[in-house]
């Protein structure tokens, strides 16, 4: 095929799909960096920024807060307060919107990866198709509260679908991701980590190897260049989730989450082993799909697992963690031809886009229901992972023929039809 006659044709669609989703997050976007309240402005992008101020000055990483009234601390583990060095370059009002359209160039990239199949259904205007998915990605709950708060968690979605969706450009092959941009992403932010189970149970040790050995590289590096953050950090900020903030409130959509709003209290005896038991459950249902995925050739479908298992099983999961959601969506949908994955997920779309959380909170405040509906509802997230975990068993995997043993998968609609 000619490239530069390819590129003449998808060029003008791919301009006009940027143009859809900018159209679309300006709005956004403006709320939240020109009319929202400046003592709430880009509050845990300030976070970032401030640990890698502590680390020019010289101030204790762990004793940093941000200014009033928020006063935040630092809560990532060393390696991530150098990869904020670069937020320290432009004034912060500049920053905020870098780091806005960082976000949303991310939200648009991870479209184009999870809604692959999808996507390629449109021939040449793709681009457009692409640009119009992003666009209402955007303004899905969890991705309009990452640009609402600055926050990390497009960086952390996208190297992780990067890492385990890579392919040989010779044959296309695939041998489980490459392992470092899941280790950057768990040097950053720990629940990544979650994939180097998946890689062990699938049997991906050199990736697993590759992965394990980046992020301790990195996190050694870390500690030699900053000895007292990272023993801080390893032996005690980290024990701490209160860190964080409040734990029990609606907004920690992990199972332990919700464990402190309506199970034992917490500390005793009950919630831990509650607890405990409701993590080796996720894992012993999401693993196992993990690896069927990895032996059908689907790396999308793996990240959604993954990632659902990494947000159930987290001490601390917020409402803007459910990033992962843009890629459950995409694996579900799949080429879009078959309509009950197509129905499935548009409604789990439709769930990311409503505030349900708080729908569920202000029931609880109004007790204009049970009190069961009312946290039903107000737990809606934990729901929405465990389902969509599910659903990929039910209408993706299980229809799905394992390949026979020892053959190497391909999947992924056959390599796009062994690329078109």
């Amino acid at each position: 095929m000619n490239t530069a006659g390819s590129l003449r044709r998808q060029g003008p669609w791919l301009v006009l799909g940027l143009l859809v989703l900018a159209a679309s997050a300006l709005p956004l976007a403006w709320h939240y960096l020109v009319s929202y309240p400046r003592e709430n402005w880009q509050v845990d992008l300030e976070v970032y920024r401030e640990g890698a101020r502590a680390i020019v000055t010289g101030f204790p990483l762990y004793d940093v807060r941000t200014v009033q009234p928020q006063f935040l601390p630092f809560t990532y583990p060393p390696f991530a307060a150098f990869t904020a060095l670069p937020l320290l370059i432009a004034p912060f009002s500049v920053v905020g919107w870098i780091w806005t359209v960082l976000q949303c160039a991310l939200l648009w990239w991870t479209v184009g990866i999870a809604f692959r199949l999808f996507l390629s259904r449109f021939g040449h205007r793709a681009g457009l198709a692409q640009g119009v998915l992003a666009a209402g990605g955007v303004w899905l709950l969890p991705v309009s509260d990452g640009v609402r708060f600055g926050q990390v968690n497009a960086v952390i979605v996208a190297l992780c679908l990067w890492d385990v969706t890579r392919r040989s450009r010779v044959d296309g092959s695939w041998a489980g991701g490459s392992g470092v941009g899941v280790a950057l992403a768990a040097a950053v932010k720990l629940t990544p980590g979650v994939f180097w189970l998946y890689w062990a149970v699938a049997r991906r040790w050199k990736v697993l190897a590759t992965s394990v050995g980046t992020a301790a590289l990195v996190t050694i590096v870390s500690w030699f260049l900053l000895p007292p953050a990272s023993a801080t950090y390893w032996t005690d900020a980290l024990l701490d989730p209160g860190r964080l903030g409040p734990n029990g409130g609606t907004s920690n959509q992990s199972l332990r989450g919700v464990l402190l709003r309506i199970g034992p209290p917490e500390g005793s005896l009950a919630f831990t082993a509650v607890n405990l038991l409701l993590v080796v459950a996720v894992l012993v249902a999401a693993l196992p799909l993990a690896r069927r995925f990895d032996r059908l050739g689907e790396p999308v479908a793996v990240v959604a697992v993954v990632g659902m298992a990494a947000y159930l099983i987290s001490p601390v999961s917020w409402v803007h963690h459910m990033h992962w959601g843009v890629v459950v969506i995409g694996a579900l949908l799949g080429d879009g031809r078959d309509l009950r994955r197509a129905a499935v997920a548009f409604v789990g779309a439709v769930l990311l886009w409503i505030r349900m959380p708080w729908w569920g909170a202000n029931l609880l405040a109004g007790n204009e229901v049970p009190n069961a509906v009312a946290r039903i509802v107000q737990n809606s997230y934990s729901w929405w992972a465990v389902l969509s975990l599910l659903a990929l068993w039910l209408l993706v995997a299980r229809k799905q023929q394992l390949p026979a043993e020892g053959s190497e998968p391909t999947s992924e609609g056959e390599l796009s039809s062994a690329r078109s």
